[in-house]
This record gives structure tokens, C-alpha cells and sequence, in this order.
């Protein structure tokens, strides 16, 4: 799954690049053009790493690394054109991970970027671990938490989401489903899977009759919508 990360800088023209390149390097970005605006993104969704801006225009990214240093354990680079070695030996402190001056070649940005997630447990650490903003599904635990606290399924139900959740936007018909769950206790009739997948949604969903992660296409199968705020 690909790693997220959170890009906290008004300069749209350089977030637009570091976004593309990001991207091609196999990232997802979220760019924030405010601390205000960061800082909410951070409390509604799970990132992995944080690219932070010391020079906002309604906040001072010292100020900002500290709150959310408080909060988070997000990695955090500073990428900022205030160079001076007091800045870094400051921001460090405050607990920033990782210090790049503007201007930057993308290419070290991306090796210091995953030498931060390495140190912080990265992809390795995360990969039991699947967050869709508010739900978090723990493949290691099999578990499903929304924002924390553990939500009740039968294991067979965690089967069926987890297939879902790692081929997020693909549609799986019923026969799919059964097919990627060979090796599971499977209760064999095809509308089962109807029964569990109402039982997951009555688990995860805000309005279990207007589902907005698990969604069906009818008469082809069911789709796990990826980029929801929850």
C-alpha cells in the first residue's frame, strides 16, 4: 500500500511539483496550503509522514512542528528556504525528523522522505496495519478499529473486508470474493456474502443504508472506496 504523506506548504507551484514527482515514486500526497488547514487534515486522516513548511501565512512552522509533535509521532521534514544552521539545530529539537532547505533536488527529498519512514518503522512496520482515514484495519491483530476503538466482526467478516480493503477501487463479484478467500472457513452459498458484507457495514459505516466505504455495483459486485474522510 502506498505510503501517505501530507505536504503542508503555500507555495502551490512547488507542492504541484513535489506532488507530481511523489506520485510517480509511487507516494499518495495530500497538500495543505495553511497550518489551519494541516493541521485538520492530520486530525481526520492517517498520514505517514509529514513535509512541513516553516514559513506559512497563518503560522510559524516552528509553532506548528511542536503542537504536532505533541499530538503525533508522524514523521516530519522540514523543508523550508530559512537555511541557517540554528533553524535546523531549532527545528530538530522541536522534534522534526529531518531538515531539507529550499531550493532541493525532488530526488533527495524522496531518499531523505524514506529514510525517515525507515527509521520511524515505515512500510515494514505499517504493513499489518491498513488506515482508510478514520477505520484502521490490523491484519496482524484482525481486528477493525474506527477512530481507535475496536469494532465487532466474526472472522470471516474480517476475511471479507480485508479482500476488499487490499484491492481498494477494484470491483470483486461474489465468485471473486469466494475465490480470494480460498483457504478461509467459507460458508458456501453465494448470497452469504450479501449477509456478511450488511454485517461489516452495520460495523464500519456511519449509516449502514447509505454506505460510503463499502459500496455495491449492482449486479457486478462490491468496491471499496478508498478516499473517504472516515
Amino acid at each position: 500500500m502506498a505510503e501517505r504523506i501530507l505536504m503542508i506548504d503555500d507555495d502551490d507551484r512547488l507542492a504541484g511539483m513535489v506532488s507530481d514527482y511523489l506520485g510517480g515514486a509511487g507516494f499518495r500526497v495530500t497538500v495543505a496550503g495553511t497550518g489551519r488547514d494541516g493541521e485538520a487534515q492530520l486530525k481526520r486522516e492517517t498520514f505517514d509522514a509529514v513535509i512541513l513548511d516553516l514559513m506559512l501565512p497563518d503560522a510559524d512552522g516552528l509553532d506548528l512542528c511542536r503542537r504536532l509533535r505533541g499530538s503525533s509521532d508522524v514523521p516530519i521534514l522540514m523543508l523550508t528556504a530559512r537555511g541557517e544552521p540554528m533553524d535546523r539545530v531549532v527545528g530538530l529539537e522541536l522534534g522534526a525528523d529531518d531538515y531539507l532547505a529550499k531550493p532541493f533536488e525532488p530526488r533527495e527529498l524522496q531518499a531523505r522522505l524514506r529514510a525517515i519512514l525507515r527509521r520511524k518503522g515505515g512500510t515494514a512496520a505499517k504493513a499489518d496495519v491498513l488506515r482508510f482515514g478514520r477505520l484502521e484495519i490490523d491484519k496482524g491483530a484482525r481486528v477493525v478499529r474506527i477512530d481507535g476503538e475496536e469494532r465487532a466482526i466474526t472472522s470471516y467478516q474480517f476475511a471479507i473486508l480485508l479482500a476488499l480493503a487490499e484491492r481498494a477501487g477494484r470491483v470483486l463479484s461474489r465468485d471473486a470474493l469466494m475465490d480470494v478467500l480460498k483457504g478461509e472457513k467459507l460458508e458456501a452459498f453465494d448470497r452469504s456474502v450479501d449477509v456478511h458484507i450488511s454485517r461489516i457495514r452495520a460495523a464500519i459505516e456511519d449509516d449502514p443504508k447509505k454506505p460510503r466505504r463499502i459500496l455495491t455495483l449492482r449486479g457486478t459486485g462490491y468496491v471499496f472506496a478508498r478516499d473517504q474522510d472516515r
